[in-house]
């Protein structure tokens, strides 16, 4: 019952600060706050009680289980788990939800209510993306996230916001289109080896394709996933959606949703097309490669704060790209890491963007000269998360990107040595950035500009205490996803050589544990 408890509680805290709403706006931020914190709770207790994680996972098996019937006649079930990698992304979830919340204290004062069931509804969906093992299920809560993202950006975004709401919802639409024609080609498929028509991941793990039927399916899963990524050429939609949400929306854009999609490639798309994945590798690590420099050289032209913000999520990403299809150890560990510390950084630095807005009216760069002077706390925070950025050494984004770069270089050497110049520009922008905001001339006809509260203080030292943690000592984070991206690589190379050797998981009455291949045998 933990797992839906974690999907039941926003989806609850949501509909209850819509009601409270009518009666006291403050009361409805606390709901929704007291909701995420809650969640965010379930998952640390869930971490506690699994250490150590590599006594208690073994041969792949989850942390906790639900498995529930729900629509037998076509194969869709109630299917839920969590190991390390997602207990770890819940754990993201919770700790962004709570810093939209709090970043929208201010900032947003109509309708309320509405706007915290939207946002507690976005939570529902990514918390139900990294939970789902039914493929329909997971479709489902992909596909759940977006609508109340749309409106988050239309009614509550800023000058532009229809347009990017439109194109959002557009792209993000196509690209889930994509993949559900991966999910059900490989559905079929499954049914004509087997006669057994399901949406199980652990079913469909080790389904027989050829190498054209299986390069055609991984192409559409990975094209839907990669819009959402986004990798190049298919970030269009991001510069737009980024620049036009809200605080929170940008907040919940960059640190969650573009992680739904990294999660994908790593949960689904490597593991059910092992063959036509591998050979895909070497264009998928250079598209990684492009987003890398793409992204860093467009952030450097920007002359928006938003928009700059939002190029070096395009280039922080391709890091994870890169990481995924290298498919070893220390890459899909640093892809996880970079997943993590990427939501974090990236995330404060959309809040302090959303600050300076709130309080100058503007994100022009050039409007905002001598900040440092005037804010020094907001430059002090700003000053810091441009250091996590760009990688420093020290914080949490080091270790991913150090950890990528070394994975890669054992696989491709040539992608891994380009990749390190999109660290060089990093340090460009990153140090750009807080020239032009904070130490360019003084405008004096400017009025003073309110430095950050307590409220505002509280959240950011407890994203710096996250990103120094993670770049001081990352071995608990990586203790806890090495079970499971241990168990996908040999699920994936087994089922390449042809030996499944499918994680294991708990029976619907949980009286014993099986594995999927014995069951597959004897279907056969």
């Amino acid at each position: 019952m933990i797992l839906p408890l974690l999907i039941i509680i926003p989806f609850a805290g949501g509909l209850l600060a819509w009601v409270v709403a009518r009666e006291s706006e403050t009361a409805a931020r606390w709901v929704a706050l007291v909701a995420t914190l809650a969640q965010g709770a379930l998952a640390v207790g869930m971490w506690i009680a699994a250490a150590p994680l590599d006594g208690l996972v073994i041969d792949g098996a989850w942390l906790a289980e639900t498995h529930a019937r729900w629509i037998p006649q076509v194969g869709i079930s109630f299917h839920l788990g969590i190991d390390g990698i997602s207990l770890l992304l819940v754990l993201l979830t919770s700790l962004l939800g709570a810093v939209s919340i709090v970043a929208s204290w201010r900032e947003v004062d109509e309708a309320v209510g509405l706007f915290h069931l939207h946002l507690m509804l976005v939570l529902t969906g990514v918390t139900g993306v990294f939970l789902a093992l039914d493929m329909f299920l997971f479709y489902l809560f992909w596909e759940l996230m977006l609508i109340p993202m749309y409106f988050l950006i239309d009614l509550w975004g800023h000058e532009d916001r229809h347009y990017a709401a439109v194109k959002f919802f557009i792209f993000t639409q196509l690209g889930g289109l994509l993949m559900l024609v991966g999910i059900l080609g490989l559905v079929f498929v499954h049914h004509s080896a087997t006669g057994v028509v399901t949406f199980d991941y652990l079913q469909l793990l080790g389904t027989g394709l050829g190498p054209r039927l299986g390069m055609a399916l991984m192409l559409a899963f990975f094209t839907g996933l990669a819009f959402k990524l986004p990798a190049v050429p298919l970030h269009v939609w991001l510069p737009d959606a980024h620049t036009q949400a809200p605080t929170a929306g940008s907040v919940l854009l960059a640190g969650l949703l573009l992680k739904t999609g990294a999660y994908g490639m790593i949960r689904f798309l490597v593991p059910l097309f092992p063959d036509a994945a591998i050979a895909f590798s070497p264009v998928a690590m250079w598209l990684g490669v492009a987003g890398i420099i793409y992204g860093a050289l467009l952030a450097f032209g920007q002359t928006d704060l938003k928009r700059l913000v939002a190029y070096t999520s395009i280039s922080h990403l391709g890091f994870v790209l890169l990481g995924v299809f290298a498919w070893n150890r220390l890459a899909l560990q640093g892809a996880v890491m970079q997943m993590l510390c990427h939501g974090v950084s990236t995330g404060a630095l959309f809040v302090i963007a959303g600050s300076l807005q709130e309080r100058l009216g503007t994100r022009s760069m050039a409007k905002m000269g001598g900040l440092w002077s005037r804010a020094p706390r907001i430059g002090g925070v700003a000053m810091f998360f441009a250091l996590a950025s760009l990688g420093l050494p020290g914080m949490g984004n080091f270790i991913g990107e150090f950890l990528v770069l070394v994975g890669t270089w054992s696989v491709n050497v040539a992608a891994a040595a380009v990749a390190i110049l999109g660290l060089v520009a990093s340090a460009v922008y990153a140090l750009v950035m807080m020239e032009k905001v904070f130490f360019g001339e003084i405008d004096e006809s400017e009025r003073s500009v309110a430095d950050f509260g307590g409220r505002e203080m509280v959240v950011m030292s407890v994203m710096m205490a996250v990103i120094i943690w993670l770049g001081l000592m990352p071995q608990p984070v990586l203790d806890t996803s090495a079970p499971a991206v241990q168990a996908m690589q040999r699920s994936a190379a087994g089922y390449r050589e042809g030996r499944a050797e499918a994680p294991s998981r708990v029976t619907q009455d949980g009286a014993e544990t099986v594995r999927i291949a014995e069951v597959e045998d004897e279907l056969r």
